[in-house]
C-alpha cells in the first residue's frame, strides 16, 4: 500500500484540504475506482493531469488495509485484491453533512441499511441498498482530534 503522496505529508495518515463536511450545501459524489498495491500516487496523478486537478484527500483506513484519494468526483482506493472486495458491491459514495439525516431519510424511504453507521478515519458513515438496489456508502467528513 501507498505510505506517502506526492501532495500529503510522509508522515500523516490523513490530509484533506477541507475536513469538515457539515456545511455542505449538497452531496458531493464520488465515482470509485479500484486500484492494486502500490498504484495510488500514479493513479491519482493521471486523474490530476485528465482533470486539470489537484487532489484534495489523501488518508489511510489502517483497520481496512486501505489507501485512499480523491481527484474531482473520483475516490481512488488502493488494496490488494482481498481487501478491495467487499467494497466492490457499493456502487458510489456521496460525501454528506450529516450521515445521521440521511440514515433516517433512507429508512424512511425504506432503505436496507447494510452497513450501519460507524466511525471511520474521516468522521463517520454508512452504507445503504436503495429500493432500486443501487449501493451508496454515506460519509460525513469531521476534524480528527488534531484538526485534520
Amino acid at each position: 500500500m501507498t505510505e506517502k503522496s506526492a501532495h500529503a505529508p510522509a508522515t500523516p495518515t490523513m490530509w484533506r484540504r477541507r475536513n469538515d463536511s457539515s456545511d455542505l450545501a449538497r452531496p458531493r459524489p464520488f465515482v470509485r475506482v479500484y486500484t492494486g498495491p502500490g498504484t495510488l500516487d500514479a493513479l491519482a496523478a493521471s486523474y490530476e493531469r485528465l482533470l486539470g486537478t489537484e487532489r484534495d484527500m489523501w488518508f489511510t483506513y489502517p483497520e481496512k488495509r486501505l489507501a485512499l484519494a480523491a481527484v474531482g468526483p473520483f475516490l481512488l482506493i488502493e488494496g490488494t485484491e482481498e481487501t478491495l472486495a467487499p467494497f466492490r458491491a457499493t456502487d458510489g459514495t456521496l460525501l454528506v453533512d450529516s450521515a445521521r439525516a440521511y440514515l433516517e431519510r433512507l429508512a424512511a424511504e425504506g432503505a436496507e441499511i447494510t452497513e450501519p453507521l460507524i466511525a471511520v478515519p474521516t468522521g463517520s458513515g454508512f452504507t445503504a441498498r436503495h429500493a432500486d438496489g443501487t449501493v451508496i456508502e454515506y460519509v460525513e467528513h469531521r476534524p480528527d482530534r488534531d484538526g485534520r
